[in-house]
């Protein structure tokens, strides 16, 4: 089995289920119920692991190109020897894509039974990191796929907790959602892997715009993400007011703005590796304290 975890990258996937239970807790402004509860994780969980599979499956050519002189070191939540396992022949093709397959339809069943809306939004994310992949060679402005798709969870979440959601809040969400993923994932995951990138002339914002132009991406977007936090109440019938903002602007700047501060002094690969590995517990922090204030309330 951790050849098949290893392709779906489930570390980082259930680290990635706390930004969906953030964003319905703090919509909702209390706990669902248990049914909904058990349902959504399930739901959640069969998602990531199959779109983070399709992103092997599609670029498993590129990946063995990319791979030939071996593999990085990676990050603590990505470490495993058996990362990319498809490109490294120790799981066949086949076996992968039925994984996937198995996935997918119970993401898709999980989805319909909690609001049929998620359907579409599941099949959008599918469509788009499909797309994502095979524009590796073609621009870097493929992360504004990558900021969507990552954004497709949370969005999710919220259908989960509301069958008609405001769409100015719903545009909240993703934004901080969107520059997240760009600043604390997308960019930082492409500038550890510069010198396997490189190799098939791939086209990320490190290679195509430079260390420091990447490192102003990554400052800009994080601090977006901070700032937007701090707007985040608006969606939430709790009164959340200067005790949260506290909690939220201190995990933003230890989670996010340190270590991204950090990268663009240094502009070092192994920074970037860091800073990815800290803006992945960025939303379970944030889970834990809109929990808290929920609870409390």
């Amino acid at each position: 089995m951790k050849r098949f975890f290893a392709l779906s990258r489930t570390t980082h996937g259930v680290l990635d289920l706390a930004t969906p239970g953030f964003v319905a807790l703090l919509w909702l402004g209390a706990f669902p119920g248990w049914l909904t509860i058990a349902l959504s994780l399930f739901t959640a969980f069969a998602a990531y692991t199959a779109i983070y599979a399709l992103n092997d499956l599609v670029g498993v050519a590129v990946d063995r190109e990319k791979f030939t002189g071996g593999i990085n070191a990676g990050y603590s939540v990505e470490a495993s020897d058996m990362r990319y396992p498809l490109a490294q022949n120790v799981l066949s093709y086949g076996s992968g894509l039925l994984w996937f397959l198995g996935w997918f339809v119970a993401a898709l069943v999980g989805s319909y039974l909690l609001n049929p809306a998620i359907v579409i939004i599941l099949l959008a994310a599918a469509v788009l990191e499909v797309i994502y992949c095979l524009l590796l060679k073609v621009t870097y402005l493929r992360t504004l796929i990558s900021g969507l798709v990552k954004s497709s969870g949370p969005i999710a979440a919220i259908f989960v907790v509301d069958a008609n959601p405001a769409f100015g809040a719903v545009l909240l969400v993703l934004a901080w959602v969107f520059f997240w993923e760009i600043g604390g994932q997308n960019v930082p995951a492409d500038w550890n892997d510069t010198v396997e990138d490189q190799r098939v002339n791939a086209k990320t914002i490190p290679l195509a715009l430079g260390a420091r132009k990447a490192g102003i991406i990554v400052l800009l977007t994080l601090s977006l993400t901070v700032l937007l936090s701090l707007f985040l109440p608006l969606v939430s019938p709790l009164s959340l007011g200067a005790p949260y903002w506290l909690a939220t602007t201190a995990a933003g700047v230890y989670f996010l703005l340190v270590p991204a501060y950090r990268l663009f002094s240094g502009q070092d690969g192994r920074l970037a590796a860091a800073l990815f590995d800290q803006a992945s517990y960025y939303p379970m922090a944030q889970l834990i304290i809109i929990a808290v204030f929920v609870l409390l309330a």
